[in-house]
């Protein structure tokens, strides 16, 4: 008898402080929100979101709504509650509009018109504003490339704020009721091609609110640096200058044994800081000296990819490293360095870390897909007819979407084979990653936003 009574104790207990940790009804759960590029921690993923396994925008079979974005922007969508964020650059007179392709010319648009930056917050639900504020009026300081929009940069979102970073024309942090708290100017930031000075290609790393404080990263031509900021009042915590070359990776905030540190990628210095001071954890160089892909996080490993120049690697790097992990002429490993390909890296694309398997995009639309703690491929294949890709891949219950340039979503299922499932046109030149959130995914296209969900 003494001994039923302590299993029903322990039962009791244990119901008290499962209910004791359940979220309560409406509470919000930071790793279920969208909460800047790639949403949480730019995973890109999002389970049990209950999406619909296809639609159809001709005929408006599940879609929930679509919304019409003036000017251009390929900033994908934030989402936290019920309130969505995005960007936008307006000009009367930029009308080039994006030029999609497989090309090489690396020359800037020519466009000197006024422009205006704008954040929106829209209703997740039905895609009505809620509010938008007008950032900065005035001409562009950097001219943007043929694939590039004046408003690249994703919204960081946590709750409370909205943090939108447009590069030259700076950094502004609202409330969720659209009032501006702060803002800072960091004057020209010079996003160029390191070899053309004049090949302009505007400013395209997104900023991340985390624990409190802002982080961005601003890799250009003169006095790169990383940075933190209180987002609550904008006060700067600390600044890390940076020995390298233009980049538009977004950095990441990875943990080891309690500590929190960032994930920058680079070409000079790729490397970890200490989310609190600032100070340099560890380093590495080398790999395409064009960094543009944000570093993925997961399995105790922090993966790198880059490409342009000599090589083109992927590397899995142990989130315990430190000092300079740099490889040695022909290694491939180190006490450090998990593994390392030299060839297959992306140029543009972020890579994607579903489940036990790890998905590497390219321009033209190979798709690889690699063991994680191995870096074995599993297999290769090809996406479409499409002649590019530029938005990185997301996943939500063991489906994965890719988007091509020309705007062809293709869902393929996770596994060890390649597995097409869909092939849905939208109708609309798309460079963006799409967004996830519960019941829902939406697309950002050249002229709008669109909301697919069961309705």
């Amino acid at each position: 008898m003494q001994s039923v009574k302590k299993i029903r104790q322990f039962l009791l207990t244990a119901i008290i402080g499962a209910v004791i940790l359940l979220p309560s009804a409406g509470q919000i759960i930071p790793e279920r929100q969208w909460p800047g590029y790639r949403g949480y921690l730019a995973s890109g993923v999002l389970d049990n979101a209950n999406l619909p396994s296809t639609f159809d925008l001709k005929e408006m079979v599940n879609i929930r709504w679509k919304a019409e974005i003036p000017g251009m922007g390929i900033s994908s969508p934030a989402i936290w509650g019920d309130k969505l964020f995005i960007t936008s650059a307006i000009s009367e007179a930029d009308k080039a509009g994006f030029k999609p392709g497989l090309y090489g010319d690396v020359t800037s648009v020519n466009d000197t018109s006024v422009h205006t930056w704008k954040v929106y917050c829209i209703n997740k639900n039905t895609g009505k504003v809620i509010w938008e504020r007008t950032s900065f009026t005035g001409i562009p300081k950097m001219k943007r490339h043929p694939k590039s929009t004046h408003a690249n940069t994703t919204v960081a979102v946590d709750g409370k704020y909205a943090v939108a970073f447009f590069g030259s024309e700076g950094l502004y942090c609202y409330d969720f009721n659209g009032k501006l708290q702060w803002e800072k100017n960091f004057g020209e930031l010079k996003s160029v091609f390191f070899t053309m000075k004049n090949a302009e290609w505007e400013f395209a790393s997104s900023p991340v609110i985390y624990d409190g404080k802002v982080i961005i990263q601003c890799d250009v031509l003169d006095n790169s640096f990383l940075a933190a900021y209180d987002v609550r009042n904008g006060k700067e915590l600390w600044k890390a200058l940076r020995d390298e070359y233009p980049g538009w990776c977004t950095p990441n905030i990875y943990k080891n044994a309690g500590r929190t540190c960032i994930a920058v990628n680079g070409y000079k210095h790729r490397g970890g800081y200490d989310f609190e001071t600032g100070k340099e954890v560890w380093r590495m160089s080398g790999g395409g000296d064009i960094q543009i892909p944000t570093p993925v996080i997961g399995k105790d490993l922090i993966y790198f990819n880059s490409a342009h120049g000599k090589v083109s690697p992927v590397i899995a790097v142990k989130t315990n490293a430190s000092g300079d992990i740099t490889l040695a002429e022909g290694e491939t490993s180190n006490e450090y360095i998990q593994w390392y390909i030299p060839r297959g890296g992306s140029y543009i694309h972020t890579m994607l870390l579903y489940r036990d398997r790890l998905y590497n995009m390219n321009w033209n639309g190979t798709i690889s897909c690699l063991n994680p703690f191995t870096g074995k491929e599993i297999y290769n294949a090809k996406l479409g007819k499409a002649k590019s890709f530029i938005a990185s891949p997301v996943a939500s219950d063991g489906r994965i979407y890719i988007v091509d340039e020309e705007g062809t979503v293709y869902i393929i299922q996770d596994g060890d084979t390649f597995n097409q499932l869909e092939e849905i046109p939208l109708g609309e030149i798309c460079m963006t990653a799409p967004a996830i959130t519960d019941g829902m995914i939406i697309f950002r296209t050249q002229h709008q936003l669109v909301a697919v969900g069961k309705k």
